[in-house]
């Protein structure tokens, strides 16, 4: 661990930084001995420069971006309006309480639940929602009947609502009555609608994927920066797409 520069930052805030906790709960961790600076043990007061490699019980953590841009990965609860509108109740920003602006990518209905990009940088929402750069977003979903290999075919190959034919897309069954399905289209509440017209009921939503970015083990109300591999990853996946 080297001695404080201009550029160095204190480990508590660097922890912080990432999303994983707050300054007070990142000193704890500290304390705990859970954290290498270098594979040395930190203490608390410790600073982290630049090349410095950080980790959390063996698990390296990369430093939140800098470049002005804001990039969240939310796992958002059911009862959450993907809305900036703060007269609404229940709204993202308020559930959030980012202390910058920023905005969702897209939209999860309120009965739905799962993974929520929020950012800064509109660039990158328009190539990630315009519907002919065709990105991947993957969900789990739960219906009120037993699945059958018909609905199944029909939900993969097409369904007709607002006034358009779905297009095809990959859905496996997991079990009884639950299935994944992934689109690269976006019409209005689509799962829901796709299934209503095929007479099942939406009994709970997830999604658990969007491009790259995939929620994992995060916490439903809790969120996290995207990672710098993530970022280099989505942005090479959006390097060819239309805002």
């Amino acid at each position: 661990m080297k001695s404080e520069n201009r550029e160095s930052t204190s480990l508590n805030k660097f922890i912080s930084d990432t999303g994983r906790c707050s300054r007070r709960q990142a000193d704890e961790i500290i304390r705990a001995g859970r954290v290498r600076i270098n594979d040395v043990v930190a203490r608390p007061g410790n600073r982290v420069e630049p090349g410095d490699k950080v980790t959390i019980d063996g698990k390296a953590i990369e430093a939140a971006d800098k470049s002005g841009y804001v990039y969240i990965a939310l796992n958002k609860p059911v009862g959450i309006e993907c809305t900036t509108d703060q007269r609404v109740e229940g709204n993202i920003i308020d559930f959030l309480g980012y202390p910058e602006r920023i905005f969702p990518i897209g939209r999860l209905d309120k009965p739905s639940e799962g993974l929520l990009l929020l950012t800064n940088h509109g660039d990158i929402v328009n190539k990630i929602l315009r519907a002919r750069n065709a990105h991947e977003k993957e969900y789990i979903v739960s219906v009120n009947k037993p699945i059958t290999s018909a609905f199944l075919k029909k939900m993969a190959t097409g369904v007709p609502i607002l006034d358009t034919l779905t297009l095809p897309c990959f859905i496996e069954k997991i079990d009884k009555y639950k299935f994944r399905m992934i689109l690269t289209q976006g019409l209005n509440r689509q799962i829901r609608r796709m299934c209503k017209k095929l007479g099942y009921e939406v009994t709970g939503l997830k999604r658990v994927r969007i491009m790259n970015i995939r929620l994992g083990r995060l916490k439903t109300g809790k969120w996290r920066y995207l990672n710098k591999r993530e970022l280099s990853e989505l942005k090479e996946m959006l390097r060819h797409s239309d805002k």
